[in-house]
């Protein structure tokens, strides 16, 4: 108080608000557009933006190829489960009735969950899980934030891409399975043959929804110390409290991924098209 007594005596204190009060005048005076080039393009703060996009990126291809496989997996086992093929008594039958069944419970639970729960789970649970395991305290099985973030992700929407593969295999008409049965072809022929083609061009819509959506959940990754393009929003408006113009920015980057998803979307189902009427 003291100190703070002095400074209004000799005139500092009103000196430093001046100091301060004009800075801030200077930079309302520049405008939201020069702001924003003084700001996040002059001093370098748009490189932290493009370091989080290519971490965003990356983990999206990575949890998008895992995701399809995983998808695609569930849906050909849970499909399988149906199909006359299957209904013997032999090994076979029984392990896919049991896989179907844990299949469809994963599922359930997947759907049944918010994702940013689901990630929580594997990014904070795991490491518990290990301890609790080992019977040890410093035991943890650590997972690195991106490694977390493809598994999570993975995961989710592994299991929405099943039900959509699974809706497309059985949109088939059974007519097609059973000529293929007539004409000699097995149960593994008449699928690669006859049905995933088929299914796949069918799901590819829905499908390419559900990939965009996957883009767009990487913005929950920071809450799992993901240093994804949101996260990497956040820190820089809070650093030079450009808020509009930092999130409008990154909401048109997110758009533009998207917008170059659908595109190729776009091609590849008028391609699947084109093969289907030729």
């Amino acid at each position: 108080n003291e100190a703070i007594a002095a400074l209004k005596e000799s005139g500092e204190i009103d000196k430093i608000m001046d100091k301060y009060q004009k800075s801030d005048d200077k930079q309302a005076s520049k405008g939201i557009f020069g702001r924003f080039k003084s700001n996040i393009i002059d001093n370098g703060a748009y490189k932290y933006l493009l370091d989080g996009l290519k971490t965003t990126l990356i983990v999206t291809i990575c949890a998008l190829i895992i995701s399809f496989a995983l998808g695609l997996l569930i849906a050909l086992v849970r499909a399988a489960n149906i199909d006359q093929a299957y209904e013997n008594n032999g090994f076979g039958s029984v392990l896919i009735n049991i896989l179907d069944k844990i299949f469809a419970l994963f599922v359930s639970i997947i759907r049944g969950t918010p994702m940013i729960v689901q990630l929580f789970i594997i990014f904070y649970g795991i490491p518990e899980l290990g301890r609790l395991v080992t019977n040890n305290a410093d035991n943890q099985w650590t997972l690195a934030p991106v490694i977390a973030a493809v598994i999570g992700l993975s995961l989710n929407v592994g299991a929405y891409a099943s039900e959509i593969i699974r809706g497309g295999i059985l949109s088939i008409p059974k007519g097609q399975t059973e000529a293929a049965y007539s004409i000699g072809m097995n149960y593994r022929q008449t699928v690669q043959r006859i049905i995933l083609p088929q299914a796949i061009r069918v799901s590819i819509p829905a499908l390419g929804n559900t990939f965009l959506s996957l883009i767009k959940d990487t913005s929950l990754l920071g809450f799992i110390l993901v240093a994804e393009m949101f996260r990497k929003a956040q820190e820089v408006a809070s650093t030079t409290y450009e808020y509009l113009t930092i999130y409008l920015l990154v909401a048109l980057m997110y758009w533009v991924v998207c917008f170059v998803i659908s595109i190729i979307q776009g091609w590849y189902e008028s391609r699947i098209e084109r093969g289907y009427r030729s």
